[in-house]
């Protein structure tokens, strides 16, 4: 066995047992075949807990359609809706881009409870501020970084509003504050 690959061998397995007299070490530096199989199962034992994390936390997303229900791109229906049932409108305004904005998507605003919340106390809607009437509603609520939240009362003005990604607790925090900031 070449002497530099023996001694990186020894190296990389007294960083991985971080004990460089262990049983382990000395029985690599004597049986290469000892290695590879240690190695196998090290990288097979490990191999596996990336996709139990997957399911667990894919467990923990509830079902297509409990959470919030948004009005797609549809800014004038939201004031109209808002007007008619005399409640405020809660505004995602997202990019297509936007990795926080994806995870607001995705875990928090298909949270059971918040959709709950925000279904009876708010009209949603979700405008991607790059298209339509984005661009217009991100001068006028001075939307500088995405995801910005904004809550406003049915006329449009702005009662307040978040940015970044905030988890299904905090922004039902979020919308009560709003709640109690309106003035109507």
């Amino acid at each position: 066995m070449d002497k530099f690959v023996h001694q990186h061998r020894c190296i990389l397995l007294s960083l991985i047992l971080k004990n460089g007299r262990s049983y382990y070490h000395k029985m690599m530096i004597h049986k290469p075949v000892s290695y590879v199989l240690f190695i196998g199962m090290f990288i097979s034992i490990f191999a596996f807990i990336p996709g139990e994390r997957i399911q667990s936390v894919a467990g923990m997303h509830h079902a297509r359609g409990s959470g919030i229900q948004f009005i797609d791109s549809d800014w004038e229906k939201a004031l109209l809706e808002a007007g008619k049932q005399h409640k405020l409108i809660f505004l995602d305004a997202y990019a297509s881009w936007c990795g926080p904005c994806k995870s607001l998507k995705k875990y928090t605003f298909s949270d059971k409870e918040a959709g709950i919340f925000f279904n009876k106390n708010f009209i949603n809607v979700a405008i991607n501020m790059e298209k339509g009437v984005g661009p217009a509603l991100s001068q006028q609520y001075g939307v500088g970084a995405c995801p910005t939240l904004i809550i406003t009362d049915a006329s449009g003005k702005m009662v307040t509003y978040t940015k970044g990604y905030i988890s299904p607790r905090q922004l039902i925090d979020f919308g009560n504050f709003g709640l109690s900031q309106n003035k109507n």
